[in-house]
């Protein structure tokens, strides 16, 4: 029987982190040569937003360049994995009740690409993406993922990809700004949160100290749930990378994997 594959968690941050050299993409880089190898990606993404949960279904699915204004070499960045329909049809499977849609038309966008050109900079590993149905509040996300949790044994590896503390209308253009005060508490109440295995509190967002502005929108923390719901007794947790970039985005970074 396969041992069952980690679950991640990646605070993805600015798309400047495509191109850079940092603390950041270097532990991303010892990561995805450190974990077992999967035989299949799914990535659950913060910029995919839906009516209804979508999956990725294509054979080769294109970069997306859902950003603007950046220098012209994270342009001509290319990631061209193979897709994983079959994979994507186990997720739909998985989920049952026809609430996950197999979509043609999407392809990855950077919340998954970016992440993975330091994890798996081959590309040689077949790759779905996963959408956020935008209308669920968030314990809704956190159950439909509870039921992926077979396709750890499976060889995929799932990953979450947004950022838990992410306020874009405060962030300052320098990556080493000073962070925001409430920016460090709340990274550091989530962290605490994180190792206590408190899902509770961490479901219920909307009730911690710094909430209004370390979530203003959901969309980045609802990545987060994904991997949480699939923590199981005997996973470890381990960060990965922790930090604040542009003042007002937590780079943190998780690992749940089994400790026997």
């Amino acid at each position: 029987m396969m041992n069952k594959m980690p679950v991640l968690f990646i605070g993805h941050g600015s798309p400047m982190n495509i191109v850079a050299d940092n603390g950041y993409t270097r532990s991303l880089a010892k990561l995805g040569r450190s974990i077992p190898r999967p035989q299949a990606i799914v990535v659950v993404s913060a910029h995919w937003l839906t009516d209804g949960t979508h999956v990725t279904c294509e054979e080769r699915p294109k970069t997306i360049y859902d950003f603007y204004g950046f220098p012209p070499e994270l342009y001509r960045v290319q990631y061209a994995c193979p897709g994983a329909p079959e994979c994507a049809a186990r997720v739909a499977a998985a989920v049952g009740d026809a609430k996950v849609v197999c979509d043609q038309g999407w392809g990855l966008d950077h919340a998954a690409w970016a992440v993975l050109t330091w994890l798996y900079p081959d590309a040689d590993i077949p790759v779905s993406e996963l959408s956020l149905d935008i209308r669920k509040p968030a314990h809704y996300h956190y159950e439909l993922a509870k039921a992926l949790a077979p396709l750890r044994s499976e060889g995929v590896l799932i990953i979450g990809s947004g950022n838990i503390v992410h306020n874009l209308r405060m962030a300052q253009w320098d990556e080493k700004a000073e962070p925001y005060d409430w920016a460090v508490k709340a990274d550091e109440e989530m962290k605490q949160l994180l190792q206590s295995k408190n899902h509770t509190a961490l479901i219920n967002y909307e009730e911690l100290l710094h909430a209004q502005l370390a979530i203003p929108t959901n969309e980045h923390y609802l990545p987060m749930l994904y991997t949480l719901a699939l923590q199981e007794e005997t996973d470890e947790l381990r960060f990965i990378h922790e930090g604040i970039q542009n003042a007002s985005v937590s780079m943190r970074c998780f690992l749940l994997q089994s400790a026997k």
